[in-house]
């Protein structure tokens, strides 16, 4: 890939103030995006939940400003094919909470190579590991801010290459998401269960999709409180997703295993075909 890798605020910078906000608070929000044929995928979706976030946490961005940005970008790094980090912060201020006298947010560009993953777990489907961490209720539910502790501790619970991805309950046994995605299981009537996002968890690019997805095939889809206890007993089929890797079908977890069902491999089917186009 050639430079500028890294772009602040519109120019090439690999350098940020140690003031930001977004380091010693967290006090911002990010996107992961792939970038298919120089572009950028799923891209309004992704500006979507980014200016939700922004309202969220009263960061005054202008979306019409940040796209150019982007833009400007990718035709610079010349990449066809690779992952885009969108990052926006307050910007700098006062030591303290308080972010009364922070004015100039940051928006910060940085792409990458795709994540190589041998065997692919999209095509030979994923293993999960059944993670310690619980997640709490959280005013943050939902957005992709910056502070995600809790995911680098539950990816931290193992290591090495058996497992593929980990999945993260909350203090009442409820399964909320793997530590890079989300979860959908298809149940033995055919319905598209995701679990409920409304107190913990990030709701995903790729899982908006496939909710929509779902519904254009006809599939009844729901958000729901879903107990881990209950997988092995309600879930015929059983996929992670997310705007990178696309969907990953589960066939193994906590010593269930699932096939991977043609509904499963369908909606990969069509998130492959949004990811690449």
């Amino acid at each position: 890939m050639s430079t500028p890798l890294i772009w602040v605020n519109g120019q090439p910078q690999s350098e940020l103030s140690v003031s930001d906000r977004g380091l010693a608070y967290g006090d911002g929000l990010f996107e992961t995006i792939r970038v298919s044929g120089g572009l950028p995928t799923l891209a309004g979706l992704h500006w979507e939940r980014l200016v939700q976030g922004c309202r969220r946490l009263t960061i005054n961005l202008n979306l019409a400003e940040l796209t150019r940005e982007v833009d400007a970008f990718l035709a610079s790094s010349s990449v066809e094919t690779g992952v885009l980090k969108v990052t926006v912060t307050r910007g700098s201020g006062g030591r303290g909470y308080n972010p009364e006298d922070c004015h100039d947010i940051r928006r910060i560009l940085s792409i990458h190579p795709l994540p190589i993953r041998d065997p692919d777990p999209s095509i030979c489907g994923a293993k999960l590991f059944a993670c310690e961490l619980r997640l709490g209720q959280s005013a943050l539910a939902g957005i992709k801010h910056l502070n995600r502790l809790e995911q680098v501790m539950a990816r931290s619970e193992w290591s090495g290459t058996a497992y593929d991805e980990g999945l993260v309950c909350d203090f009442s046994g409820h399964v909320i998401e793997g530590t890079m995605s989300n979860l959908f299981v298809v149940t033995h009537d055919g319905e598209l269960i995701t679990p409920d996002l409304s107190f913990s968890g990030v709701k995903g690019v790729c899982r908006q999709l496939i909710m929509n997805i779902a519904h254009e095939m006809g599939l009844l889809v729901s958000e729901q409180h879903l107990a881990e206890s209950r997988l092995a007993d309600i879930a015929a089929e059983l996929f992670l997703c997310n705007s990178v890797n696309g969907v990953w079908p589960v066939v193994e977890y906590n010593q269930i295993n699932w096939e991977m069902g043609p509904v499963t491999l369908e909606i990969r089917r069509r998130v492959q075909e949004e990811l690449n186009a």
